[in-house]
């Protein structure tokens, strides 16, 4: 597994990176498949911020965990992303039974604005997926939404988290 650290208004000790590296390292038990994960440790006045991004198989697993204390941040999101590695594979298992196995990952591009800027821009490589998939997909990304290729059809799709908890689906109109 790559493990890329970045430091925001915070410099790595040594010993900061061996503490944050030790905890990743062991979700090489649950997820055999991360090929990368990404890890941003940042101060704002007395927030410590830490955001980890898993990348497994082509599927994304995000968390981050804001506290008083650095070390004490890393511990928060290790536990939240403990917890979604242990649902993905519970739903990994339940799709295999029910469905089949499920394929890999797509991608996900967002633009946030700001009084009519953008003012972030992602790109990743969209992949086919069924709309269950991509609701998987989101709920680990832990996102109000998700833009996806739809296998079935081919178009990209949308989907996204309702105010009564449920999921819609965007279309496009053929």
């Amino acid at each position: 597994m790559n493990i890329i650290m970045t430091g925001r208004h915070l410099e790595i000790t040594p010993a900061l990176k061996n503490y944050a590296e030790e905890k990743i390292k062991k979700f090489d038990r649950y997820l055999s498949n991360i090929s990368e994960a990404i890890v941003t440790l940042s101060i704002e006045k007395y927030r410590h911020k830490v955001e980890i991004l898993l990348k497994a198989n082509g599927v994304l697993i995000q968390a981050e965990g804001i506290t008083g204390e650095i070390y004490s941040s890393i511990d928060e999101v290790v536990e939240k992303l403990e917890r979604q590695v242990k649902k993905y594979k519970e739903k990994l298992v339940s799709y295999r039974k029910g469905e089949g196995k499920v394929t890999g990952v797509q991608s996900k591009g967002t633009a946030t604005a700001e009084s009519g800027r953008i003012i972030k821009n992602k790109q990743f490589e969209l992949k086919p997926m069924s709309p269950d998939e991509a609701a998987m997909q989101m709920e680990l990304l832990d996102k109000d939404f998700f833009v996806f290729t739809n296998e079935g059809s081919g178009d990209i799709n949308v989907i996204y988290r309702r105010k009564d908890g449920n999921f819609g689906l965007i279309e496009p109109l053929k």
